[in-house]
C-alpha cells in the first residue's frame, strides 16, 4: 500500500498541487498534478477564495496521507511574500479540517532532496521529476514540477508528520495503515544497512590488526 503525498507550491497567481503515491522501496507514481490560478486583478477574497476551493476539491478527489508544503522562505517582494503564505493557510486549513498531516519544506530541502543538491535550478528539477517519475514529458509549467516535487522530498527526507521518519520513531499511532506499513518496511531496510556496514567495518579491523 502507497503512501499518497499531495504537494504544494502555495502562491495566487499560481499553486502547483501534486499526488504522488510512494512505494515502499521508495520508487514514486504521479497519480495526478495541476496548477490552480487567480488574476492579479481580482479582488483578494475572490481570490483566496478560488484557491480555497480548488484546494477542498483536490484534497476530497485524492485522500492523502500526507500534506507537503513548501515553506516562505525568502523573498524580495513583499506582495508575494503575503500571496504565498496567504494560500499556505489556506491549504492548512483545509488539511487540518480532514485530519490529514501537514508538514513544510524549504526549497533548499526539497531541491536537495529531489536533485542531490540545494542549489539546483527549476530546469534541473524538474528534469529530475521527469525521470523519477518516468513521465513521458516534463510536466508544466515550473509550478507543477515543483508541487511533485515537495511531495517527493516529504515522502524521502521523513522529517515530519505522515513521513517515513515519524512513523519509524515511534511516534506512528495516529498514522494511516498505509503510513505505517510503509515506515516498518523503510525501518527494515534501513535497519538491513546498518547491519550490512557494521559487518564490513568488523571485518577491516581484523584485516588491520
Amino acid at each position: 500500500m502507497p503512501l499518497r503525498v499531495v504537494g504544494v507550491d502555495p502562491g495566487l497567481t499560481r499553486c502547483g498541487l501534486s499526488a504522488v503515491d510512494v512505494e515502499r522501496d521508495r520508487s514514486a507514481s504521479l497519480v495526478d498534478v495541476r496548477v490552480l490560478g487567480t488574476a492579479s486583478t481580482d479582488p483578494l477574497d475572490v481570490r483566496i477564495l478560488a484557491i480555497a476551493d480548488g484546494i477542498e476539491a483536490w484534497l476530497d478527489r485524492h485522500r492523502p496521507d500526507a500534506v507537503a508544503i513548501e515553506r516562505v522562505f525568502t523573498y524580495t517582494n513583499v506582495s508575494t511574500v503575503m500571496g504565498t503564505a496567504q494560500a499556505t493557510g489556506v491549504v492548512i486549513a483545509a488539511a487540518a479540517r480532514r485530519n490529514i498531516p501537514v508538514a513544510l519544506h524549504t526549497p533548499t530541502e526539497v531541491k536537495a532532496a529531489v536533485t542531490g543538491t540545494g542549489q539546483a535550478d527549476k530546469a534541473l528539477v524538474t528534469a529530475m521529476v521527469t525521470k523519477i517519475l518516468k513521465l513521458p514529458a516534463p510536466p508544466k509549467p515550473a509550478d507543477a514540477a515543483d508541487a511533485i516535487a515537495i511531495a517527493l522530498a516529504h515522502a524521502w527526507r521523513g522529517a515530519a508528520p505522515g513521513s517515513l521518519a515519524a512513523a519509524s520513531s515511534g511516534t506512528a499511532a495516529g498514522l494511516t495503515p498505509a503510513q505505517r506499513a510503509w515506515a516498518q518496511a523503510q525501518a527494515k531496510a534501513s535497519g538491513g544497512g546498518r547491519r550490512a556496514e557494521e559487518a564490513r567495518l568488523k571485518a577491516m579491523a581484523k584485516r588491520r590488526a
